[in-house]
């Protein structure tokens, strides 16, 4: 019965399988394959409750030419994968996760920019900036279905800091310039911006990396510039925006091994704290080296190390629970010696819900 049931049913069935039974069911027989394959789930719906985005790390320094891989912790399985990146051919850092599970990835330093879905071993290159900058600030937007904007700001050139603002649509693309950066801005954009972004209500924010934090948003309407003081900017050891299930802009950040915060920008610019990492959780990250935090859809990561684990926040009807996931060791049973050194790595985050299915993004391939 099921090998005769109409593709576009068939389809709607499995949009309601996580990705990993997802993945189980296409290797079932020709028949599903082809269906997920041709058929993908229609997106833009509202998002199943208790399906988690997962969590995909890459080091940002691997022993070796190209690209190093992408570990993954899927939270309802509790278990770590490993996914190479060998189809790209040249060394990439992670940037932000975009529209449709895909992810933006920049080569090397410079200022060009990639697309890629680490699952279907897809990649495309965004066409060349108006102006080739190195180590930018990004910020990308999503759209409809898997529409998205990418805004690049600041930067480097001979010439010094960058002052043009320029925009990626990805339903004409191409880049177009969409104002200035203020050069105060630019500079910042360019050497404290560790390309942490997030959107909310309609800007486009990016937290500077140095004491005291400061943050720096981007109206995407007007494409007017303002600033947000950080709370406790001058206390805090380590901070990084995330973005609340509510909306607004959130900022997690601590002192050191004490008690962490969970904060909400609301009307006026004022922060209001909404939640607490416990001490314990903050400690056990903080102890280990630089703490990194990654946040969507109530969920915050705290990492440091591949190897040091990670403590997991969930907000829940008002609540905050939060555990520990030990660190990537092994994957599946096997120790991991993929990278030399992998398991004091360096790592950058993002939460994503990954998707197996062909993007049209990856159709037509810019010069």
């Amino acid at each position: 019965m099921w090998d005769r049931l109409p593709l576009d049913l068939l389809a709607q069935i499995f949009s309601f399988l996580p990705p990993g039974v997802l993945a189980r069911a296409m290797a079932t027989c020709r028949h599903w394959r082809a269906c997920a394959v041709s058929h993908p789930a229609p997106r833009g719906g509202p998002r199943r409750e208790g399906v988690f985005p997962w969590f995909l790390a890459v080091c940002n320094r691997a022993a070796g030419a190209g690209s190093p891989p992408c570990f993954v912790y899927v939270p309802e399985l509790r278990r770590w994968h490993i996914l190479p990146l060998d189809f790209l051919h040249f060394s990439v850092r992670l940037v932000s996760p975009v529209a449709a599970g895909l992810l933006l990835c920049r080569l090397g330093t410079g200022g060009r920019l990639l697309l890629c879905n680490p699952f279907t071993r897809q990649h495309r290159l965004l066409p060349e900036l108006m102006t080739p900058r190195s180590s930018p600030a990004v910020g990308v937007v999503a759209g409809g279905a898997a529409s998205f904007k990418v805004f690049v700001a600041g930067g480097a050139t001979a010439g010094g800091y960058e002052p043009t603002l320029e925009v990626y649509d990805s339903t004409l693309g191409s880049w177009r310039r969409a104002g200035t950066t203020p050069a105060g801005f630019a500079v910042r954009l360019t050497v404290w911006t560790p390309n942490e972004c997030v959107v909310a209500g309609g800007v486009v924010y990016w937290m500077t990396s140095a004491r005291a934090y400061s943050v720096m948003g981007l109206e995407v309407a007007t494409g007017a510039w303002r600033e947000v003081k950080a709370p406790l900017a001058e206390r805090l050891q380590w901070a990084a925006l995330v973005e609340r299930r509510s909306g607004q802009l959130g900022l997690v950040g601590g002192c050191g091994g004490a008690e962490g915060r969970v904060w909400e920008l609301v009307e006026g610019d004022e922060w209001v704290v909404v939640g607490e990492v416990p001490a314990e959780a903050a400690g056990r990250i903080s102890g280990g080296g630089t703490t990194r935090c990654v946040g969507r859809e109530g969920e915050v990561y705290l990492y440091g190390e591949l190897g040091q684990g990670m403590a997991v926040g969930r907000e829940l009807e008002g609540r905050w629970e939060w555990e520990w996931v030990d660190g990537c060791f092994s994957v599946l049973g096997a120790e991991l010696k993929a990278l030399p050194g992998a398991a004091a790595a360096p790592l950058k985050g993002v939460l994503l819900h990954p998707t197996l299915s062909p993007s049209f993004c990856f159709l037509h391939q810019d010069p």
